[in-house]
């Protein structure tokens, strides 16, 4: 009798593991933009952990169903998260549009080689002196008032220190109000360009869109510190593995 029940179990089993398996289709798509042919990239199955290489025309064919959420990566583009839905299977293909990524760089000021006295003491005290216009030998101002004194000027140093520390009163994690670096940058600071074409065996021209697979694992934004290197690595590694299946799969 209990290897009846035992039989059973395995059947209904077999079963259930063979309709999730049926459930999934053949899902056909292509990935867009408005200004720029997208002809490098991943669409990645999160539920299924299985993904397609995007083809020069954009194209992909993937397994899936619905309630699947799919992850759309492409260099210099933003990565999209779909949810998919009865409609998605409804049409020919499914048309997934990525928008391009604009990262803002940070302001650099590049000063020309020369000798610099800077002025020494309290520097708010020379902005809030009045200075007297020397009739004899500037032009006149037609702005300043007729004493030659500047009263009701708008002092914008102080105006800046006092937005400044509203900013940080708002924000006390951030004092220097720097950009965060991505992933990306972390990794190829930290990481040897060696590791990635030697030790991962990637091809030049995958290390890029490597990275940007890697960035949609929610797991790489604790990453980002310079005590987890070791951690970092052993991210790269597994989530190559991952890679490999995909680009294996379109060889």
């Amino acid at each position: 009798m209990k290897n009846k029940i035992g039989i059973l179990f395995l059947i209904l089993f077999y079963q259930f593991c063979s309709g999730q398996i049926l459930t999934r289709i053949p899902l056909r798509g292509q990935v867009v933009n408005d200004s720029i042919k997208i002809e490098n990239g991943i669409v990645f199955n999160v539920n299924t952990k299985t993904g397609t290489v995007i083809n020069q025309q954009g194209f992909f064919t993937l397994l899936a169903k619905v309630n699947d959420t799919l992850v759309v990566s492409s260099l210099a583009f933003k990565s999209k998260k779909v949810i998919l839905t009865q409609k998605d299977f409804s049409v020919s293909f499914l048309r997934i549009k990525l928008e391009i990524y604009t990262k803002q760089l940070v302001e650099v000021v590049v000063y020309a080689k020369k000798n610099i006295h800077p002025i020494e003491g309290n520097t708010q005290a020379i902005v809030d002196k009045q200075y007297f216009d020397d009739g004899k030998s500037s032009p006149k101002n037609q702005v300043m008032p007729p004493n030659g004194t500047i009263e009701n000027g708008m002092n914008f140093v102080r105006m800046y220190k006092d937005i400044l520390k509203i900013l940080k009163i708002k924000n006390p994690e951030r004092t220097d109000f720097i950009t965060p670096a991505s992933f990306t940058e972390v990794a190829m600071k930290t990481i040897s360009y060696t590791f990635f074409t030697n030790t991962l065996n990637l091809k030049e021209d995958e290390i890029g869109l490597f990275l940007v697979f890697c960035e949609n694992d929610s797991k790489s934004k604790t990453l980002l510190k310079p005590e987890s290197q070791f951690e970092l690595i052993d991210f790269l590694v597994s989530k190559n593995l991952e890679f490999k299946k995909i680009t294996a799969s379109e060889n």
